[in-house]
């Protein structure tokens, strides 16, 4: 009998190190997709659609695999951020979240041969009042630059969070405890 095999479709350095903490065995397939073809401003179907688009774009090699995506963006007052494309966009939106509330939404597609499961888990996240001095502070050292809302929780962008209201994982980018629960129907379990 063939063991199922994990397949990560991201090159996310946190989502990785989110399947090691757990000990789940995964292999990395990076998606090669147009991101910006999902035009929606809903984050929930943004999400949705980008993890399955994501999956979609990673084939089979052979009938044992098992293949996760995910996507995360920022939602604050019905805008979308995504990732900053430069230093104005990330003070842009740092200077938005602060003494805020707004949420983060983590799309997830996992999926084999016989089955696919798609969800969508979001947290709120309130960030403490900033100075404009915090704010350039950061947005001048490289962790903005590849997060959405341009912040990482998990990195610098921690001392902005006053309090957080969900899971914790699903804002560094894949909510864990519920994708170890969804893979056990995948037949799929932690070492």
């Amino acid at each position: 009998m063939s063991t199922v095999k994990l397949i990560l479709g991201s090159s996310s350095p946190r989502r990785q190190e989110l399947l090691k903490q757990v000990q789940l065995p995964f292999s990395v397939r990076k998606p090669e997709i147009d991101e910006s073809q999902i035009k929606t401003n809903d984050p929930v179907e943004k999400v949705k659609q980008l993890a399955i688009r994501k999956s979609e774009a990673i084939p089979f090699s052979n009938d044992n695999e098992v293949i996760l995506t995910a996507d995360t963006v920022v939602s604050y007052k019905q805008q979308i951020f995504e990732k900053p494309r430069d230093k104005e966009e990330a003070s842009h939106m740092i200077s938005k979240l602060s003494g805020e509330t707004h949420e983060v939404y983590t799309g997830v597609m996992i999926r084999s041969l016989e089955q696919e499961i798609v969800f969508v888990e979001r947290t709120e996240v309130e960030f403490w009042e900033l100075s404009e001095e915090e704010i350039n502070q950061y947005v001048s050292t490289n962790d903005p630059y590849d997060k959405a809302g341009a912040y990482g929780i998990q990195s610098l962008g921690a001392m902005f969070v006053k309090r957080i209201h969900g899971d914790y994982a699903t804002i560094v980018g894949l909510p864990i405890s519920k994708v170890v629960r969804e893979l056990r129907r995948f037949s799929i379990y932690p070492d």
